[in-house]
């Protein structure tokens, strides 16, 4: 991880510390080039897969293919989200002691089940799909990885099995990952309605009908936990969008760092933090003390005009917050744990809250300043509006309009609720672009 110094590292898998548990597959299949870990393999079927490559396609803060920069800096997309990602959670976990090549596969799967248009598609297609299951683009991820991602078929009869089976029908068991990969990509391990503390929360990794593989990957798992893995994850995903997303503030000339020492552009920060990204009995005062903190070190970008110079100190800047957050996780950790291998589920891991309120107020200010413009709002409503009509016309015409993959599935689906699903899979699977042009096709409308 850029900008850290820990000196800790293990970068081999160690079968004593995952063993055959961690490393079966849903489905047996011999290796077809020996030499390499169950994680090597996980992390090339990932980095290989077409559900990666789309998220090129996709909104991160940016619609991809928009240049409202003042500097043409090329934002993110959900792809170079996830390589930055994986590339946090990688070191960082090696450093603790999980294997790097799980962590990394984790990290660049975590986002593969989002849809076209960021958290606002996922909010369209969750409208659609109420009576089907909802939509939740972290359960949609554990579907693709297991089920829709054309990688690997097997007779049913073979499935969970490790039989050689030759009978039964030919079913798809998606990129067949490693049951400790899956688990460590699993943020939210709970079916819909079923967050152990937030009865309301919207917020679930597996849908109703995957719930047999889900139930195979958490088998022996303390309910709800999260494995070790995947809080390395998550932590990584927390990290990498709040520094990047400032980043492209900056580089955007959306955020002006001379607004944050303004008290009342201050408590528009608290205002958008407290509920979203803190809890809502945070002080504000906490959240102040987390900015002063960084607005305080020698490496703040207090000022940004584009030139060279500055698009070096911004970079740094980068560098250092995601050192001193992931730094910050590690020693705390470690001061709980000792300095053996932290795996699965024989840890937690642990981010001191003055960290996590400094990775929420960059959160807050990217969302305050990016997110919140008016052209923004203006763009996710015309969003919404594409992808219901989408949705709309899909079912109304469908098998029309579906690719051949999803098309089979349709027509064989048992029944309008299994075929309301495909849908969702469908428009699922499409970027920004290809879900306007699939639009425009079926309804005569741009």
């Amino acid at each position: 991880m850029e900008g850290t110094t820990s000196t800790t590292s293990y970068d081999s898998y160690d079968p004593d510390v995952y063993d055959e548990a961690a490393t079966v597959r849903w489905a047996a299949e011999p290796d077809k080039r020996p030499g390499r870990t169950a994680f090597q393999r996980d992390r090339a079927r990932v980095l290989h897969s077409s559900a990666l490559r789309r998220l090129a396609g996709k909104t991160q803060v940016v619609t991809p293919g928009t240049r409202t920069q003042v500097w043409d800096a090329s934002p993110r997309t959900r792809l170079t989200h996830s390589l930055e990602c994986a590339q946090v959670g990688r070191e960082l976990g090696a450093a603790l002691g999980c294997d790097p090549d799980l962590v990394e596969a984790a990290c660049l799967a975590h986002d593969m089940g989002h849809p076209p248009f960021g958290h606002n598609g996922e909010q369209a297609l969750n409208d659609f799909a109420k009576d089907c299951g909802g939509f939740e683009g972290n359960a949609q991820s554990l579907r693709l990885l297991t089920r829709i991602e054309p990688k690997r078929f097997v007779h049913s009869d073979a499935v969970a099995s490790g039989a050689a089976a030759t009978e039964g029908e030919l079913v798809s068991v998606g990129l067949n990952l490693t049951r400790a990969t899956l688990d460590a990509a699993t943020k939210y391990p709970w079916p819909r309605g079923g967050h152990p503390t937030e009865p309301g929360s919207v917020k679930f990794g597996v849908y109703e009908d995957d719930l047999p593989v889900f139930e195979w990957v958490r088998r022996g798992a303390p309910e709800h936990r999260k494995c070790f893995e995947a809080q390395v994850m998550d932590w990584s995903d927390d990290v990498a969008y709040s520094v990047h997303d400032f980043e492209d503030g900056l580089h955007a000339g959306h955020v002006d760092p001379g607004a944050l020492l303004s008290e009342q552009e201050r408590s528009a920060i608290w205002a958008v933090a407290i509920g979203r990204y803190v809890p809502e009995d945070t002080d504000p005062q906490e959240l102040a003390d987390a900015l002063d903190r960084l607005v305080g070190q020698e490496w703040w970008p207090h000022h940004y005009d584009g030139s060279a110079v500055a698009q070096a100190r911004l970079k740094d800047a980068t560098s250092q917050l995601i050192g001193r957050f992931c730094l910050a996780a590690e020693g705390a950790t470690r001061r709980a744990y000792g300095t053996g291998r932290l795996t699965r589920y024989a840890a937690e891991l642990v981010v001191p809250l003055a960290t996590r309120n400094e990775c929420a107020v960059l959160k807050a200010v990217a969302d305050r300043y990016v997110m919140q413009r008016s052209e923004q709002e203006a763009l996710r409503a015309d969003q919404r509006i594409v992808l219901a009509e989408l949705a709309e016309a899909l079912t109304a015409r469908a098998p029309e309009g579906l690719d051949p993959q999803f098309r089979a599935l349709f027509e064989t689906a048992p029944d309008d609720r299994a075929r309301k699903r495909v849908i969702v899979d469908h428009i699922a699977s499409l970027t920004d672009a290809s879900a306007r042009a699939l639009h425009a096709h079926l309804t005569g409308r741009r």
